[in-house]
């Protein structure tokens, strides 16, 4: 990684930004993701990250895996996985700039429907089978394209009536087993590779950090101010890829 001094602050932040994602602020994650598609060109961000998702992910399931939720797990991971495979075909049919604009376009959809998730949360949904496999097709989707999935998974949580811990829980083992079912797809398309690997070794203890941070952060912090500034900061940088 050829980067100039700004960059590497940018990044090491970025990854600290993922670790406090997985365990405490979801919304970060989006922060990070706009982050590395500024700095590295789009397409390659996209596998860039996701070592570095999964990195996150182990704190997370070792913190939270007692709370899971397998039920909804099962529903949703088939469906999860054959966006997985949709997004694989599209990403090896686009260029840097066109990942870009998608990437940037997944990012503020995102913000939009997480928005739009907050107003309707105190509201009674009845929701099906067809919830879940359209939730999980989607998910399966912007996760390989952009590592985006976070706000419809927590659509999909919070529709459920998932307590916190159960949240967490849930929502860290499927990140953990979608990011690692995604690898091989990633490697199919070059976008995980010994350049990007040994990039990811350095960022790792970063990583680490955040997430041992947002595990301490995780019932002391205001979460809609940190929420809102997420939002604000993904929804500048993904304008940035658009335009």
């Amino acid at each position: 990684m050829n980067l100039d001094f700004w960059q590497w602050v940018l990044v090491v932040a970025a990854a600290m930004f993922i670790g406090v994602s997985k365990t405490a602020i979801g919304g970060l994650g989006m922060v990070s993701v706009t982050i590395f598609a500024n700095i590295i060109p789009a397409r390659e961000a996209s596998g860039f990250v996701l070592p570095l998702l999964i990195c996150g992910d182990l704190v997370a399931v070792k913190s939270y895996r007692a709370h899971t939720q397998w039920r909804h797990l099962l529903r949703l991971f088939p469906w999860a996985a054959g966006g997985v495979v949709l997004g694989w075909i599209a990403m090896g049919r686009i260029d840097d700039r066109q990942a870009s604009l998608l990437i940037g376009l997944i990012v503020i959809v995102m913000i939009g429907i997480h928005l739009w998730r907050r107003r309707k949360s105190g509201q009674e949904e009845k929701l099906g089978y067809a919830f879940a496999a359209t939730i999980g097709v989607l998910a399966g989707f912007t996760t390989l394209i952009a590592n985006a999935a976070g706000p419809l998974m927590a659509i999909y949580l919070l529709a459920m009536r998932l307590p916190k811990m159960e949240f967490m829980g849930t929502g860290a083992v499927f990140f953990f087993l979608i990011n690692l079912f995604k690898v091989p797809f990633m490697m199919n398309l070059g976008l995980i590779n010994g350049g990007s690997f040994t990039g990811n070794l350095v960022l790792a203890p970063a990583v680490f950090i955040g997430a041992l941070i947002g595990r301490k952060l995780l019932t002391k912090i205001d979460q809609r101010l940190f929420e809102n500034l997420a939002l604000g900061m993904s929804a500048i940088a993904g304008l940035k890829l658009l335009f």
